[in-house]
């Protein structure tokens, strides 16, 4: 294999490894932000804490979403660079 040159396979690979990231950080974003809404549901918030909830809830799942997103990219990138 050519040196600095990623074949085909190593492409597709990458590609998958992308929109599993993706994916993934997604559904843990919205099980987040269900969660934090299953909460007001359930012990009867209303008004201004409920919103302040959903908002909180909303930047916590979206925190978590990236938090995910780079971690398996970059695990990705450690196995990559170690010939997995």
């Amino acid at each position: 294999m050519d040196m600095g040159r990623e074949s085909r396979w190593e492409k597709d690979a990458m590609s998958v490894e992308i929109v599993f990231a993706l994916v993934t950080g997604a559904l843990l974003a919205a099980v987040v932000f269900a969660a934090t809404l299953a909460l007001t549901l359930v012990f009867g918030v209303s008004g201004s804490a409920r919103e302040q909830l959903r908002g909180a809830g909303a930047l916590a799942g979206g925190a978590l979403g990236v938090w995910r997103v780079v971690r398996v990219l970059r695990r990705f990138d450690v196995q990559r660079r170690q010939g997995r």
